[in-house]
């Protein structure tokens, strides 16, 4: 009988872009270093996480002639090690784990580790966006006050559940209960207030309900444990408030050093906006002057951008624009454009990726639900996208353009010129005209 004779298969070998990179497996209490085979005899080493440990890790690398490091963006796990070996004057690459991801197989930390070495030796991975020491403190202070305005808005609907419970319906006659009359008959109700009559004193002239319909709302059935919990509410809410507060002059300060090491002259100061509905969870200062200094453009006037949404994009995004090449990279980033999939030739999806939402993204998106009914160019842009492919593809889209209107802004340092909407949507009709034509000649052609 012949022997069966087996070809060896070749291995396809990758260009060596980085021969001086080490892959870093990020854990809670291991850490595991993969270095090139021929600068150690155990090229692969598992360290602990105790501040020791990470300084051998440091020193390891030096050893070994590592000069670019690539390590996954597991939780929080890798910013000790990250400001470790940046200080050490390694470059540190934070990858993305959807890059990293292994063949499938059998996984250990060691592998993981030589994998993300292999990949990074070939000039495979794209470090994370990275902001500087003063906008990550900017950014830690403006996410954790927009944790403390989410959590004080679940003490103001335990409040409203507690009065509903109670059949106390004041949120029926007033459009927010912390208001000034919301407020004192809540603070009554805690005094031990019981009777309807005494709580006609806390109520505002402009308050448009009869005297009979506030009556008729205040007659409770006062339960024990519903008095607590609202209690219990209305203090946490008292507390976090005074927490933002101090939160605010926290932000301002660091806008202040942050101002000093972004620009050098003072741009001039922003007048108030007065156009834009006030919200109750505005900050405590001028956003707009401190956001003008910072950026030397005022672009609390593109439509739809708040306060909040000037001052989160900010502490998202930095003043720098030339991290990312042109606006269509902003927004790629921003996870504001379609993720074409093209096959064979042709478009097979245009789904946006599924990734963790960016609070600079909700910002823009949050910019375009503002502008959906408004009486400009943009609000028409908005509603002509709804008609065409529903409120979510009109969010997108027009988020897509107050964030080119941005990043223009921001990197060109122009002002914004919106364009009258009387001339935007006669420009449209024309460009509705041509192509219209356009099809109607293709038609005649093709029934000729």
């Amino acid at each position: 009988m012949k022997k069966q004779t087996f070809t060896r298969k070749s291995a396809v070998s990758l260009p060596l872009v980085n021969p001086n990179a080490a892959g870093i497996d990020v854990g809670d209490t291991i850490h595991a270093v993969a270095v090139p085979e021929d600068r150690d005899p155990e090229p692969v080493r598992s360290f602990g996480t105790m501040p020791c440990d990470l300084e051998a890790i440091a020193a390891w690398l030096l050893r070994c002639g590592v000069d670019t490091v690539a390590m996954e963006s597991t939780g929080v796990y890798w910013r000790p090690l990250f400001n470790l070996l940046i200080q050490q004057g390694l470059e540190v690459y934070l990858v993305n784990a959807k890059q990293v991801k292994n063949v499938c197989g059998r996984k250990n930390d060691e592998d993981d580790a030589r994998w993300i070495q292999k990949l990074h030796s070939c000039g495979l991975l794209r470090s994370s966006y990275l902001p500087d020491d003063e906008q990550e403190a900017l950014r830690t202070l403006v996410r954790h006050r927009k944790t403390l305005t989410q959590d004080r808005s679940r003490c103001v609907f335990r409040m409203q559940k507690a009065l509903e419970l109670m059949n106390v319906k004041v949120h029926t006659l007033l459009r927010d209960i912390t208001g000034k009359t919301g407020m004192a008959i809540i603070e009554a109700i805690l005094r031990g207030e019981r009777t309807a009559e005494n709580f006609l004193a806390c109520v505002h002239f402009k308050v448009k309900a009869d005297r009979a319909t506030i009556l008729k709302s205040l007659e409770g059935n006062w339960r024990t444990e519903q008095l607590y919990l609202l209690e219990d509410s209305y203090m946490n809410y008292q507390y976090l408030t005074q927490r933002i507060a101090l939160c605010d002059v926290a932000i301002e300060r660091q806008l202040e050093r942050y101002r000093s090491e972004t620009c050098a002259e003072a741009a001039p100061a922003c007048e108030a906006i007065t156009t834009k509905r006030g919200n109750r969870n505005k900050p405590a200062f001028n956003t707009c002057s401190y956001l003008k200094k910072v950026l030397g453009v005022d672009v609390m006037a593109i439509y739809g951008i708040s306060d909040i949404a000037a001052l989160e994009i900010v502490s998202e995004t930095g003043t720098d624009m030339s991290k990312w090449e042109t606006s269509k990279h902003f927004v790629s980033w921003l996870n504001l454009c379609p993720n074409n999939k093209i096959s064979g030739g042709k478009l097979i999806s245009s789904t946006l990726m599924k990734k963790k939402p960016n609070p600079a993204s909700q910002a823009f998106r949050n910019a375009a639900n503002a502008v959906q009914r408004s009486d400009n160019w943009l609000g028409d842009y908005f509603r002509r996208m709804k008609a065409k492919g529903g409120n979510k593809y009109a969010t997108v889209a027009t988020a897509n353009k107050i964030a080119t209107i941005y990043y223009k802004m921001v990197s060109c340092q122009q002002e914004f010129r919106p364009v009258e909407l009387a001339a935007y949507q006669e420009k449209y009709k024309q460009v509705k005209i041509m192509y219209l034509e356009r099809r109607l000649h293709e038609l005649k052609k093709e029934a000729a």
